[in-house]
């Protein structure tokens, strides 16, 4: 009887579950699942009945395996090699990316994992453009990182597409596999009726006592209770195995010793089988005939369920099979079966896999096995896995024979793995990296790696100490390195607003006479002066960038110089500059799987498209950094997104979401946050209480909210009864206005030219005598500015509601109209309800008749799916359906499908009529 047609006890729920995911690919709706649940729960065998039903649909199924979770792309190889005669049909240099990552034919060049995640997506659209697809990826948990990033970024776009991807993961135990906001099925421990009819129907010769003792041990676990059931006296010599829960070393135990009972010579082919990992049979028969064993000893492993064999392929009926046949061998095997292995890995495409075998089979020292393991690892850096290069550097470190070669390959596996977004992990490798070597090289590169994982903590002052120790010690020896390391030191404290310490690293550089020292006091200036004088003082350093920041190997480092410079860019009000430089960073970090400097460049994107009124884009940059931030453990990073996101709630009046960034936020933008959400509903005396909790001095305090503290202190002044304290609060704004002007003289846009004109004109509203500014000439002006100015809409409609609001109150209602209903436009397309609210307020008060509020362009596009909103903003921007299919991966068919869907949502009946709605892009 095949498995599909054997009883399924239990699980008819999750079968269901899982049956409707390809029910739904069938439809063209698409979705994924990731089923998860302990070892021998029945993931995989309600993946395999499953597919066994799937035969009208294109079925690409995979297995991790835990010798290959090392090697990049090994996982898409297994997946996608049936359809390789497919990725020519793809466009562009897609085939050729794909070819290169997996290491077939093609380009020679790094691959580009960003790259490599679209041409997946797209290679999948096009298979699914034909018949419904598939992709089921057993053991996922087990998948070398690289594949399971292109994997999950498909997983999130396959919406709208006929395609399901299923995963299954193990709980505990195994490599954790993050997969947040991806729908879940938790497979637990079969009911007691359910258990007890599996084991009777497979054990009916079971006498009830046995079976008590069988259901009790095995607590409901299909597989435990499958092994368990063997005569007692197979079962009287199983131990557990030192690994793993009770359960799991349970069944450990059982399959060792189902393996231990097999002829010695297909014990052989087994350990072989578990030792390379992979599935090819010409490999294993090759390694097994160097040990006396052939394909006559298969029959018997066959026989006991223990491997199997289809499409060229040799499998193991569990993952647990594998596991057991390995860790039960003795050491002298295992070291004969690698060695085996490694003699008849030959071909150049096997070199990588060659090096780990050589390395598993070494017993100490061995510098050509660490100087293969470290091609291995720039072989995987070109094919753009920063986490298979951490760890074929750590083990060549742990092979190297001398103590500086063991401290440089530490270091370099200490760099791969904080750039593949794995801090904990880096900052151990350095520290072990530290005790070893001594050369001025050793510290500087260690140091270097040490810092950068503490600044992305937020650890100032330790990254200052690292840095400032390193370079005393190396500046007699190196002292163009230790002027690189003192610069650093001293970022590291203006960045975490100690200027004492970064007066000591200038002083100290003065002292060497370092080339970085005027730099250094430029940082100080930055740290300690008016915001006039740190602004003069980070456009010297931006000026300089070029000497600070020299061309070097280090590309993460190098990345991180340039972002530097984007930051201090964002301080000066260079927004679109500092746009620029963090999307050449991110286009660069994508290219070769850096991921540990993704999140601080989307931390850049996110701020500079923020500051520039593309909201939408701020979001999506912010919201993504953030995912990249908390699963690499970047917590200052995520502070700086997490302000960006409190930021863009408060102008959409989102209270809850405001509070919830603004938990995690710096102090500076909690307070701005929460002034912009009391601004949107008038509620200035609050606002002015948030800004007064603000930190204050240099171009990082009042410098940001100049703005809103202008607008909460002219609201507000004529409700303050205490004419001094009045006097003070409007002097302190004027002084914040004063100083955001003379910082932001020299980016000359017309936006910074505009809100300055606009905070000019709230403050002469209540000006004390003796100030002649007007405030209707500066608003007309700010207003002319802001019309040049195509973007920073949200900055254009706060200036035409203070105009609006102005001119209403000196009773020139006709005029004030036209402003405010153009802030009510604007506020409305942003979805700035709050703010909207508070222009038609000011309409009304003006005499202006309202019809009853319609729905606005954020309310409407909320009615639609995520991928309907892409299509519909597109469509909205004019392009065709296949211009649309071409962005999206989608295609034509199923673009008009969408639109089909929401044009009954938006209330409209035509394409004509998406342009009037005000949709975003």
């Amino acid at each position: 009887m095949r498995e599909s047609e054997q009883p399924f006890f239990g699980r008819t729920e999750h079968l269901s579950r899982v049956e409707r995911a390809l029910a739904d690919a069938r439809r063209g709706v698409g979705g994924t699942l990731v089923i998860k649940g302990e070892a021998g729960i029945g993931k995989t065998t309600l993946l395999n009945r499953v597919l066994a039903s799937a035969g009208d649909l294109l079925v690409l199924h995979a297995a991790g395996v835990e010798p290959e979770a090392e090697l990049p792309f090994a996982g898409l190889h297994l997946l996608l090699r049936r359809v390789e005669a497919r990725f020519d049909d793809l466009v562009g240099d897609r085939a050729a990316t794909l070819r290169c990552a997996l290491g077939l034919r093609g380009r020679a060049d790094a691959a580009d994992g960003h790259s490599v995640n679209l041409a997946v997506l797209a290679l999948l659209t096009a298979l699914a453009a034909e018949r419904p697809v598939v992709v089921a990826v057993d053991d996922a948990h087990w998948l070398d990182r690289p594949s399971v990033d292109a994997l999950l970024f498909a997983a999130r776009r396959v919406e709208g597409l006929p395609l399901a991807v299923l995963f299954t993961v193990r709980d505990g135990y195994a490599p954790a596999l993050p997969t947040p906001g991806l729908p879940e099925l938790r497979v637990e421990g079969l009911a007691d009726t359910d258990a007890d009819a599996l084991l009777t129907a497979q054990a009916p010769e079971l006498t009830a006592h046995e079976r008590r003792q069988v259901l009790v041990e095995a607590r409901g676990n299909p597989l435990a209770l499958l092994e368990l059931r063997r005569p007692r006296s197979d079962r009287a010599a199983l131990t557990t195995l030192d690994t793993g829960p009770p359960l799991e070393g349970t069944l450990l135990a059982a399959f060792a010793r189902r393996v231990a009972d097999l002829p010695p010579t297909t014990r052989t082919v087994v350990l072989i089988a578990a030792a390379d990992g992979a599935c090819g049979t010409g490999t294993v028969l090759a390694a097994a005939d160097r040990l006396g064993a052939g394909l006559d000893d298969l029959a018997a492993a066959e026989d006991a369920g223990l491997l199997a064999f289809d499409d060229s392929c040799l499998r193991f009926g569990h993952p647990l099979v594998r596991a057991a046949a390995y860790r039960s061998a003795s050491l002298p095997d295992r070291i004969a079966a690698h060695r085996a292995l490694a003699a008849v890995l030959t071909s150049p495409d096997d070199a990588d896999r060659r090096a780990w075998q050589l390395a598993a089979a070494a017993t100490g020292p061995d510098e050509e096995v660490a100087a293969a393991l470290e091609h291995s690892a720039e072989h995987a850096r070109a094919r753009g896995g920063y986490a298979a290069v951490a760890a074929a550097y750590e083990r060549a470190a742990a092979l190297s024979p001398g103590r500086c070669g063991r401290a440089r390959r530490l270091s370099a596996a200490a760099r791969a793995a904080a750039d593949a977004g794995s801090p904990d992990r880096a900052l151990a490798l350095v520290r072990e990296a530290e005790q070893f070597c001594t050369t001025t090289a050793g510290r500087v590169a260690a140091a270097t790696i040490h810092a950068v994982l503490a600044q992305d903590q937020h650890r100032f002052d330790e990254a200052y100490e690292v840095l400032r120790d390193a370079a005393l010690r190396v500046a007699d020896d190196d002292p163009a390195s230790a002027s690189h390391l003192l610069f650093w030191a001293g970022h590291s404290a203006w960045f975490g607003g100690d200027a004492a310490k970064a007066e000591h690293a200038a002083s100290t550089a003065e002292r060497l006479g370092l080339a970085s020292a005027p730099a250094l006091r430029s940082l100080v200036r930055a740290a300690s002066g008016s915001p006039v004088e740190a602004a003069d003082a980070l456009r010297a350093l931006v000026d300089t960038a070029a000497h600070l920041f020299p061309a070097c190997d280090d590309r993460p480092l190098r990345w991180r110089g340039r972002l530097a410079v984007a930051t201090w860019r964002l301080l000066l009000h260079d927004h679109a500059a500092a746009r620029d430089t963090a999307l050449t960073v991110l286009r660069e970090c994508r290219a070769e799987a850096s991921d540990g400097v993704l999140a601080p460049a989307l931390s850049v994107l996110a701020r500079a498209e923020f500051a520039l009124g593309e909201h939408r884009r701020a979001r999506d940059a912010a919201e993504e950094g953030l995912r990249l931030a908390d699963e690499a453990g970047q917590a200052g990073p995520a502070s700086e997104l997490s302000g960006v996101l409190a930021l863009l709630a408060a102008l959409r009046g989102d209270a809850e979401a405001t509070a919830a960034h603004a938990r995690r936020a710096s102090l500076a933008d909690a307070s701005h946050a929460f002034a912009l959400l009391d601004l949107g509903r008038g509620r200035h005396d609050a606002a002015l209480h948030h800004l007064d909790a603000a930190p204050r001095g240099g171009v990082t305090g009042w410098l940001p909210t100049a703005a809103a503290l202008a607008e909460a202190t002219a609201r507000t002044h004529n409700a303050d009864t205490d004419p001094a304290a009045r006097h003070r609060r409007w002097y302190r704004a004027r002084d914040a206005v004063d100083a955001y002007a003379q910082a932001t003289r020299h980016s000359g846009t017309d936006r910074t030219r505009a809100v300055t004109l606009r905070m000019r004109a709230l403050l002469a509203e209540c000006a004390p005598e003796g100030c002649a500014d007007e405030p209707d000439a500066l608003y007309a002006r700010a207003v002319d500015l802001h019309r040049r100015d195509p973007h920073a809409a949200f900055d254009r409609a706060r200036t035409e509601l203070g105009y609006g609001e102005f001119l209403r109150r000196r009773r020139r209602t006709t005029e004030a109209r036209a402003h405010l209903r153009t802030a009510s436009t604007i506020f409305e397309k942003l979805g700035a309800q709050a703010w909207a609210e508070r222009a038609r307020t000011e309409l009304r008060a003006s005499g202006e008749q309202l019809r009853p509020h319609a729905a606005g362009s954020s309310e409407l596009i909320a009615r639609l799916t995520p991928q309907e909103q892409r299509v519909v903003g597109l469509a909205a921007h004019g392009l065709s359906n296949r211009a649309i299919g071409e962005r999206l991966f989608l295609s034509p068919r199923t673009v008009g499908y969408h639109l089909y869907k929401a044009f009954p949502k938006l209330g409209i009946a035509s394409r004509r009529e998406l342009a009037r709605l005000g949709l975003p892009g």
